[in-house]
């Protein structure tokens, strides 16, 4: 009766912590995640802006709709953004290829210079947070970095 009583102390235990688990994680995703975007080297072009140029950094020339798509925005928002982009000199549309009523969208010299200026303010922020830690933190980061990833591409 005694060992089934601990089982279930320790049963109640770990469920408590595990259901406050997903909030600790959300704030501490949300508060790293405001951290680095105040890192910023230039904070004229709008967040909406810089993830779209990432996403062209990532994926490369996109269709507007195809870059809509991946951003999650409605097509004419795009439109807007993709203007302002060109404006900066961030972004560039040549034509489609294949279809004339399209046009291709692709990062400018500018807009890789800009985005690599972006990631490396932020990950230089990050890589001073990281040295303050113990090479032990440090690890358990590296295994939950890779959790998180596997968690996000779901």
């Amino acid at each position: 009766m005694g060992a089934e009583i601990v089982r279930y102390a320790n049963y109640v235990a770990e469920t408590e912590a595990e259901a406050g688990l997903a909030s600790r994680l959300r704030l501490a995703v949300v508060r790293l995640n405001r951290r680095l975007r105040a890192q910023r080297v230039n904070s004229a072009i709008s967040l909406t802006q810089v993830s779209a140029l990432s996403t062209l950094h990532k994926c490369g020339p996109l269709t507007p709709g195809e870059l809509a798509a991946k951003e999650g925005v409605q097509p004419p928002s795009m439109t807007r953004v993709i203007a302002a982009l060109e404006e900066y000199g961030f972004a560039t549309r040549r034509p489609h290829p294949t279809d004339g009523r399209q046009a291709i969208v692709e990062l400018s010299e500018a807009g890789l210079s800009y985005i690599n200026e972006e990631v490396s303010a932020r990950e230089a922020w990050l890589d001073k947070r990281l040295a303050e830690l113990t090479p032990e933190d440090r690890g358990v980061l590296s295994r939950a970095a890779e959790i998180i990833d596997r968690m996000a591409g779901q």
